[in-house]
């Protein structure tokens, strides 16, 4: 039984660096396309099936089964996708303050207006790309200074095109055990929009008091969580 771990928007598969050594199983991170190991991809050409296709890769390649998919943030739209793609593979989902919008709307309507303000003014040609500023009051509200620079240091350019294409969250309605780890601090994904999500998934609820980036602020913390669901 392994753990897959997908990132989510601004970030690649190094996000989870402190998080994989407190880990009880292996561990697979993804780079989706456009950062990390698959840097090569234009990022105005990616769309959520080619971020879905990215992992079902990675996950055929090892040959993993018995999955415990973990997704963070964004990959709360990438998850559903994978489920169709390959359902014999995954064992139980996991979601780290997953987006999760209604079935058919755009991530980018769903979000906080306040957040949405600042993800709009990071659009440049179709690309996303944060501002350190930006990405600090979000993100690293629960960091020490040195903390927030290394997470802050990892920050990728998204596709904008994600946050627009309509989701498809048919994956949700197989059988599968799913966990949601709601984080109590989160300045990013914020209480209101979290909790939405929740009702959406009609999942387990699991409590943790930090900020969006919890596996960089409170590896550890997240560990223990992800740990004692893959049992």
């Amino acid at each position: 039984m392994s753990f897959v771990l997908i990132h989510g928007a601004g970030f690649g598969a190094d996000c989870w660096n402190e998080l994989i050594p407190h880990l009880s199983a292996d561990a697979l991170a993804v780079d989706l396309p456009g950062r990390g190991t698959r840097a090569e991809v234009e990022l105005g050409t990616v769309t959520l099936a080619d971020c879905a296709d990215a992992v079902r890769e990675d996950i055929e390649a090892k040959d993993l089964r018995d999955v415990v998919l973990v997704g963070h943030s964004f990959a709360g739209v990438t998850v559903p996708l994978v489920l169709n793609l390959i359902p014999g593979r995954i064992r139980q989902v996991v979601l780290v303050s997953a987006v999760v919008p209604p079935d058919g709307s755009r991530v980018l309507d769903q979000i906080d207006p306040g957040v949405r303000e600042l993800v709009e003014q990071s659009i440049t040609a179709g690309v996303y790309q944060q501002t350190r500023e930006g990405a600090a009051a979000m993100l690293c509200n629960d960091m020490d200074e040195a903390t927030a620079a290394s997470a802050l240091d990892r920050l990728a350019d998204d596709s904008a095109a994600l946050l627009s294409e309509p989701v498809d969250l048919s994956g949700y309605r197989r059988d599968l055990p799913r966990t949601y780890v709601h984080l109590t601090r989160d300045q990013c994904y914020v209480e209101e929009l979290q909790q939405r999500s929740i009702a959406l998934l009609q999942a387990d609820v699991i409590d943790l008091d930090t900020g969006h980036m919890a596996m960089i602020s409170a590896p550890e913390k997240l560990a223990a969580v992800l740990n004692t669901v893959h049992g």
